[in-house]
């Protein structure tokens, strides 16, 4: 992905709190040279400094078999919206799109251990429907083990990460908070959190 400097990231606690709260995520390989994506929900975990990716995929969904030695590559988008020049001081610009994403990197381990598999999906329910884990729960046995048939469990353990949070900052501060003030006048909460995103990001004087 391209990403100037002033565009990148690098602290691994933010870029893990920005994967959970983008956690349903695009899934790429391309072994063979053929390029497959499945978009998944995934759960993002701290281990021992480096970050690891749980989830799943249907068993019916070729593109696990494709999960051997080559690296495979997981994109998480964040908020974006188009900013127009009509919001600059300046009025010589051109439009733009401004947005945050993590490109991470890594390596598959296949999780077939079925104690394993079901306390990943429980772990999901936990932090997407957390009022709904004691139905989960109480689920019958015979149920859980048919489900549980029908999909493949895997880690992607993160080797490189690449980020690109397109803020406006080669504009410096004054137009990141034009922008910011226009986008935060939005009817869309995308874009309300494009400008919380941007103010958080505000670049020196």
């Amino acid at each position: 992905m391209y990403s100037p400097p002033y565009n990148r990231i690098e602290d691994l606690r933010q870029l893990a709190d920005f994967m959970r709260a983008n956690s349903f995520a695009l899934v790429v390989t391309g072994t063979g040279g053929t390029l497959h994506a499945s978009h998944l929900p995934v759960t993002i975990h701290e281990q021992g400094g480096k970050l690891v990716i749980h989830s799943h995929m249907a068993k019916n969904n070729p593109q696990w078999r494709e999960f051997f030695d080559d690296e495979i590559l997981v994109v998480f988008s964040g908020p974006h919206a188009y900013v127009s020049p009509r919001w600059y001081e300046d009025k010589e610009r051109v439009p733009t799109w401004n947005y945050a994403a993590v490109h991470a990197y890594g390596t598959v381990k296949l999780n077939p251990d079925r104690a394993a598999k079901h306390a990943a999906q429980r772990e999901l329910v936990q932090e997407m429907d957390p009022e709904w884990l004691p139905k989960f729960d109480a689920l019958r046995r015979e149920y859980v083990e048919q489900m549980l048939d029908g999909i493949v469990t895997f880690d992607v353990e993160v080797t490189r990460l690449e980020t690109r949070w397109k803020l406006s900052q080669n504009r410096g501060r004054r137009e990141m908070e034009l922008i910011a003030s226009q986008l935060e006048k939005s009817g869309d909460s995308v874009e309300r959190a494009l400008a919380a995103l941007t103010r958080r990001h505000l670049v020196g004087e």
